[in-house]
């Protein structure tokens, strides 16, 4: 007889159970979804960055390269 009385209890109990867990695992599942999505971004903005470092520090090897050019050009046309 109690063992009927207290069914209903157990399984509100349980349904409950189940859909905390379910919450829960959704919620992780949204937050692990915007971090990936922010990493990706912070990985794109990196790689950008690292671009334009890149093409920043070639156009200033390029100069310092076409000065020492221009210098060993205008010792030879000295005559040196």
């Amino acid at each position: 007889m109690m063992n009927t009385d207290l069914r209903p209890l157990l399984d509100s109990m349980e349904s409950s159970l189940k859909l905390r867990c379910q919450a829960s695992a959704e919620k992780r599942a949204r937050e692990a979804e915007k971090e990936q999505k922010e990493f990706k971004e912070k990985l794109m903005r990196a790689a950008a960055g690292k671009t334009e470092l890149d093409i920043a520090a070639s156009r200033v090897k390029g100069k310092s390269d076409a000065v020492q050019r221009d210098q060993l050009t205008c010792l030879m046309m000295a005559g040196f």
